[in-house]
């Protein structure tokens, strides 16, 4: 191994390590503020770059179906909901992102899919697609297990993974996707050439991460997602609506993964099941920083890109072994670190 071989690595490592510092943060956000192990992160970095694949080569996603079919099953229960508590302040909202917004998307359809649109237009439609499929989860599966232990909740977002999972397979098949680069050429950053797609990729993530933390310091809805996760009581009592800090981690979570999954399309093939693997890589970033911090959830990301990058190099067979086996010492050092406490503590 020479140093030009430890630099290239060294660019796969980073690129890696950006995109499941994305992921980790998206679980580290949920889990904060509902207690959900989301597992079904992964999910939505497949959805997310298949349904851009489908776009750009023409072909109507079949996310845009589950889209209109999740919107009428939310509609109902919210409706139903609304009928019982005799509650319908603020029901025209839920018409809007159940009904009205899945019917525009459908509708714009045949304008939108093929290659005659700039791609740029192609991500936000297949943003637009998968991002409200986060919240509505959230309404159908987690808003009536919200009190439960966090061992049932993770028990079901297994059950959800593998839901999602299949469903993957029948909208997507079993073949392999990709979406052109973002950005095409080499760009040198001293005497080491880079990919554009891969310095696109780093910006992005870093301007991603930024705008996060603008989000959640400057911004009344941030600030509600903070106080919520600090302490779900105390954050109730002061009349901020756990419902909606749900839903809006699980929609920031659903456009953090699709998102994630849209920039590293150009430079892997994504299969239908592909986004689990890659989800928990970025759960292995967030158990290093404990599920509960956005810096060492950060650092842990980039030294397990990094980790891979180079145990590929020397075990390619192993690598995934050797990430994995990362969570072993992380655990039984916290294990033996931490003291048990209360949720609500």
């Amino acid at each position: 191994m020479d140093s030009t071989i430890v630099l290239i690595l060294l660019q796969d490592g980073l690129l890696n390590g950006a995109i499941y510092a994305l992921l980790g943060l998206a679980l580290v956000l949920v889990f904060t503020v509902t207690r959900v192990i989301f597992i079904p992160q992964g999910e939505f970095v497949t959805y997310g770059a298949l349904t851009l694949a489908f776009i750009i080569n023409g072909r109507e996603p079949g996310t845009l179906k589950l889209l209109l079919i999740a919107g009428v099953l939310v509609f109902l229960l919210e409706l139903f909901s609304a009928i019982r508590n005799k509650a319908f302040d603020g029901f025209w909202r839920t018409v809007a992102w159940t009904l009205v917004l899945p019917a525009v998307l459908y509708l714009l359809s045949p304008y939108m899919v093929g290659g005659t649109v700039p791609l740029w237009l192609s991500v936000l439609y297949a943003l637009a697609i998968v991002v409200p499929l986060g919240p509505m989860l959230h309404r159908l599966v987690y808003q009536r297990l919200s009190e439960s232990s966090v061992l049932v909740l993770l028990i079901t977002s297994v059950a959800v993974h593998f839901a999602l999972t299949g469903l993957g397979l029948v909208f997507f098949g079993a073949e392999g996707w990709r979406t052109p680069a973002f950005l095409e050429g080499q760009v040198m950053v001293g005497e080491m050439s880079w990919s554009a797609q891969t310095i696109f990729v780093l910006l992005s993530c870093a301007i991603l991460i930024t705008g996060l933390w603008i989000f959640f310091g400057r911004t009344l809805y941030g600030r509600a997602l903070r106080a919520t996760a600090v302490n779900r009581r105390g954050a109730r009592l002061v009349g901020i609506s756990t419902i909606m800090a749900g839903r809006l981690s699980f929609g920031l979570a659903a456009a953090i993964g699709a998102f994630s999954g849209m920039l590293i399309a150009p430079v892997t093939t994504i299969y239908y099941d592909t986004g689990f693997l890659i989800g928990l890589k970025g759960f292995v970033a967030a158990i290093v920083g404990g599920l509960g911090s956005y810096p060492l959830t950060a650092i842990g990301a980039i030294f397990v890109g990094v980790l891979e990058a180079f145990a590929s190099f020397w075990a390619s067979a192993y690598k995934e072994v050797i990430v994995f086996t990362l969570i072993i010492p992380v655990l039984l050092w916290r294990s033996f670190s931490s003291r048990g406490v209360e949720d609500e503590d």
